[in-house]
């Protein structure tokens, strides 16, 4: 496996595994429309105008079937009331053939340690109550349960559990 920065070329292969991970993982929960109207909101404008962001920094791993899987983190959107500088972990997506294989682990410290680099003493992020697999992971790395937060896919309302961890 191969992990670096990624570059502006690089969103359309991120966009596409981005597209694969969400639908597989929560595609049965949603009406088409509603699925639908949320993926519509990532077209390449949207992906380059976050890309640009100052402060989003995005990884990616590859290996010789190509991206595996990305990791984003960037300047806090999430409805939390930071008291110390604070970084949101944005998006964390992984194919099927990596998982147990590492890459989330590593994705992870590569997270921790760029947010501690810019100054944050906190990481927050939202994720599906009924994720397990993914809320494991992330108590497992010490992120702890800070709210709930309502996700929009279309006119379909998530139950999300924010969570945030002491770097």
């Amino acid at each position: 496996m191969h992990y670096r920065d990624a570059t502006a070329a690089d969103l359309p292969a991120v966009d596409a595994l981005f597209r694969e991970s969400f639908t597989a993982t929560f595609g049965h929960l949603y009406a088409p429309a509603d699925l639908a109207a949320f993926l519509g909101k990532f077209t390449p404008a949207s992906w380059e105008e976050e890309f640009a962001t100052p402060g989003l920094a995005l990884r990616v791993v590859e290996d010789e079937g190509g991206l595996l899987g990305y990791c984003k983190i960037g300047p806090v959107t999430l409805p939390v009331e930071p008291v110390a500088p604070t970084i949101e972990l944005r998006q964390f997506y992984l194919r099927e053939r990596g998982k147990g294989s590492g890459a989330a682990q590593a994705l992870m410290d590569w997270a921790a340690d760029t947010a501690r680099a810019r100054g944050a003493a906190h990481m927050v992020l939202s994720v599906f109550v009924d994720n397990h697999r993914a809320r494991r992971f992330y108590e497992r790395r010490g992120f702890r349960e800070i709210g709930r937060y309502e996700f929009r896919v279309g006119n379909h309302v998530d139950d999300d559990r924010l969570l945030s961890l002491d770097l």
